[in-house]
């Protein structure tokens, strides 16, 4: 038949009708993943990347220095219906993490998984730190990107049990998507490919159909790319940032304990590492030993490169469906109330990573880099600051005055909080891809940098006043200061140019 392997890999179990009955478990913890999310999307408020990707919503293109265009027109799309709206924007979010549960249960039912089995690995994804509340919780890039590698996953491992071609077709598709929202999905499919060549099943990578959605993949990437490559490839210079932010948080040595972490204190840890070893040892699995060198191949290279931990989030699901699978035929039953606890307390380790404590326990507290909920607090209260500093300059004045911030965040809060400001610039990262001042704009307000460096660019820099967030709360952009920057010492297009930077401060 046209379309359909020739030959079919041995069944690692028959898959026969499952009772309406039996999927309740799996519906059970994914509305209930989903509602805890939902109960807690709104305690906050957004990201400072989640206002980013709305700022470049606004300012659509077919790529951006930092990533290409899917997130932007998502965060276009929620902001645009639910103008406002925290909860309303992370819908998305919430609905991917409870398909993604249900995912994971589907892999482990193409594995020979029992209900029990396919129950436990979605238990194992909601109950992940990374996959729950650090992708989970707010609408960004890893979130979507983690999502679509776990379906990627489910589509292969079923191909592998019925060798209907049209399942990689549709894998390449999700590959295509996956593509204008991160770069790292063909580390998957490089690896994929050699793996299969070496043990097997030898002919998957090269099914006529795979390959032609291969190729719908990479046509999809012209616009992205020709962007990339008309603006000097900033992405490449994203790549060293990304390094240098992660041998802050320890590098190559924090790497796997933080990924290990972020999987599940508990089941989602253990579960990842026993998948790999039964992937990779697994009589009953050797159909899909090419998965194993593949999850432990794309840790290799994320890790030699330096990338960040979550970056092997999207293999999580395919790992804690294996782990599900064997370990439901080797438990006795006196084990499970152990299993059942290990869960539970799992889920309030996962649960703990959300937004679930009073705002007020993070008053006055010491700045912390690596608590990224202090950078969901207040966002308003920085376009406030910025606002009664700008209007705080006789009428005239502000007629040849703009405001410039140090940080992408920091200009789109403005943009976001603060529409009857002049339009903010920034030179920080994808931000400064949108524009430059104008020219009748001599003077500036500008959050952050210091008046030292300031007095490169301007005749004079005083200080107008500090950002409050109004609640007290110690995060990146707390207490910095605003200056008016008076008399520019050169044109924009030569200024703006030094102003450019692609890590997040000067």
């Amino acid at each position: 038949m046209v379309g359909q392997g020739t030959a079919h890999a041995p069944r690692a179990g028959a898959q026969a009708a499952v009772p309406a009955f039996a999927r309740l478990p799996v519906l059970a913890v994914a509305g209930a993943a989903m509602a805890v999310l939902l109960a807690v999307s709104g305690r906050y408020g957004y990201h400072g990347d989640e206002l980013y990707f709305i700022a470049a919503g606004r300012h659509l293109d077919w790529g951006y220095a930092d990533q290409p265009p899917m997130l932007p027109l998502l965060a276009l799309l929620t902001d645009t219906l639910f103008p406002g709206s925290v909860t309303g924007f992370r819908l998305p979010a919430i609905l991917f993490t409870g398909a993604g549960v249900a995912i994971a249960a589907l892999i482990a039912r193409e594995l020979g998984g029992s209900a029990r089995a396919q129950a436990m690995a979605a238990g194992a994804y909601a109950c992940s730190p990374f996959l729950l509340a650090g992708a989970g919780h707010i609408l960004a890039t890893h979130m979507v990107d983690a999502f679509l590698w776990t379906v990627i996953c489910w589509l292969v491992v079923r191909w592998v049990r019925v060798r209907d071609d049209r399942l990689l077709f549709a894998a390449a598709l999700v590959t295509a998507v996956d593509l204008q929202v991160k770069f790292l999905i063909p580390v998957f499919w490089a690896l994929l490919a050699v793996s299969a060549l070496v043990l097997g099943p030898r002919d998957l990578p090269r099914r006529p159909l795979l390959l032609a959605g291969g190729a719908i993949a990479v046509l999809t990437c012209v616009p992205t790319l020709a962007w990339q490559a008309a603006h000097g490839w900033p992405q490449l210079e994203m790549n060293a940032i990304v390094a240098s932010e992660v041998a802050f948080a320890g590098g190559r040595a924090t790497f796997l304990p933080m990924a290990l972490e972020q999987a599940g204190i508990g089941v989602g840890a253990l579960a990842l590492v026993l998948g790999v070893w039964w992937l990779l040892r697994s009589p009953r699995l050797r159909p899909y030993r090419f998965l194993g060198p593949v999850v432990l191949g794309v840790t290799t290279v994320f890790w030699f490169t330096a990338g960040r931990p979550y970056y092997v989030g999207g293999l999580f699901a395919l790992c804690f469906a294996v782990a599900a699978v064997e370990l439901d035929r080797v438990l006795v039953p006196r084990w499970r109330p152990v299993v059942l606890l290990a869960y539970a307390l799992s889920a309030v380790v996962a649960v703990s990573w959300l937004p679930v404590k009073p705002v007020s326990d993070y008053a006055g507290k010491p700045y912390s880099p690596m608590n990224m909920a202090l950078e969901e607090f207040g966002w308003e209260g920085v376009a406030r600051s910025v606002a009664a500093a700008y209007t705080s300059l006789p009428p005239g004045d502000r007629a040849r005055t703009t405001v410039v911030t140090e940080t992408y965040w920091q200009a789109a809060a403005i943009e976001k909080f603060a529409p009857g400001l002049p339009e903010p610039y920034s030179g920080s990262r994808g931000y400064w891809y949108f524009g430059s001042p104008p020219e009748q704009a001599v003077d500036v307000v500008f959050v952050g940098s210091t008046r030292e460096r300031l007095l490169g660019y301007f005749a004079g820099v005083r200080k107008l006043g500090e950002v409050d967030n109004g609640h007290r709360i110690n995060n990146v952009t707390q207490g910095e200061p605003i200056w008016l920057c008076e008399g520019r010492v050169a044109p924009w297009t030569e200024l703006w140019p030094r102003l450019r930077h692609m890590s997040f401060t000067w």
